[in-house]
């Protein structure tokens, strides 16, 4: 495993990839519009490709940290051909958020080419890419997994083994319709407790200090606090995406999804006005709107 590619040197991306190629691999990575800045990335080593297959062709693993299902599919089968490109042994290793059917059909397809696919979902934020801090969700053979731990435990602290290919995903969906679902009710309630004049500083202790405190209150409350959106720098739009690929898996499943559908429903709304681009916390100010 020394030579590794990746896809998506984005918010999270840009972390992983500058672990990978500071702790020792081969590190090529696809130069395209949506990177964060590579001049770092190039200081440590790190080649850029112009081409997906082209990367891919020379690749051990092909690391994918794009934004969603589509953007999976059309680097693999579609624009991108990196699949046609693959080399027999190569492990694809996806850590974006998709939605595990799809997730299934792409890992029987690098099956076919004699390569192996794991689907390892990300938690956490870009301070803790770039800290080599992440959880990874893993789905996957575990011979795969156990052969790519070193790399794997590069750029993550914590690795949580789902089950098989396809498992990681449905983890992240898990994770995510909890956590941004939360997200969105704390925003909610602060904001119709700011337009009821509310001691917001009392009603955050409050909080803290009862049934509603946790991880998803402490990234909402600087914001609340101080208008601070840095402990979760989220976008609207992301989260929109993945209540969606929750309720289209619950929905394939045949799984109640009430609750998940009005997180969606209120991510939406804030996507059709335009505001898909604020991160999750400036939903405490945009609420206030409605």
């Amino acid at each position: 495993m020394k030579t590794v590619g990746i896809i998506g040197v984005g918010l999270m991306g840009h972390g992983i990839a500058k672990n990978i190629v500071g702790k020792g691999w081969d590190l090529h990575f696809l130069d395209q519009e949506g990177n964060q800045p590579t001049s770092d990335l190039i200081e440590l080593g790190a080649k850029p490709s112009r081409h997906a297959a082209e990367m891919a062709a020379m690749c051990d693993v092909l690391v994918l940290c794009v934004t969603g299902t589509p953007q999976v599919e059309d680097v693999l089968v579609g624009a991108g051909a990196a699949l046609n490109a693959l080399q027999p042994g190569t492990i694809i290793v996806d850590c974006s958020t998709a939605i595990p059917s799809s997730t299934r059909r792409l890992a029987e397809k690098v099956r076919e080419k004699g390569c192996e696919f794991i689907d390892a979902a990300m938690t956490r934020t870009p301070k803790e890419a770039e800290e080599g801090r992440l959880n990874l969700l893993v789905g996957g053979a575990t011979e795969t997994i156990d052969q790519l731990r070193p790399l794997l435990e590069s750029f993550a602290e914590n690795i949580f083994i789902a089950g098989g290919v396809g498992c990681g995903h449905q983890l992240k969906l898990v994770h995510n319709i909890v956590s941004l679902g939360t997200v969105t009710l704390i925003a909610e309630v602060a904001a119709c407790a700011i337009k009821d004049g509310m001691d917001v500083t009392a009603m955050v202790d409050c909080l803290r200090k009862g049934g509603a405190g946790g991880a998803a209150l402490e990234r909402v409350a600087p914001y609340i606090l101080e208008g601070n959106s840095e402990m979760l720098r989220f976008t609207i739009q992301n989260a929109y995406k993945d209540a969606g690929y929750y309720s289209q898996m619950a929905k394939e499943l045949g799984s109640a999804h009430i609750m998940a559908q009005a997180v969606q429903d209120t991510l939406g709304g804030l996507v059709e006005r335009g505001e898909g681009n604020a991160f999750m916390p400036e939903q405490v100010k945009l609420l206030q709107q409605d």
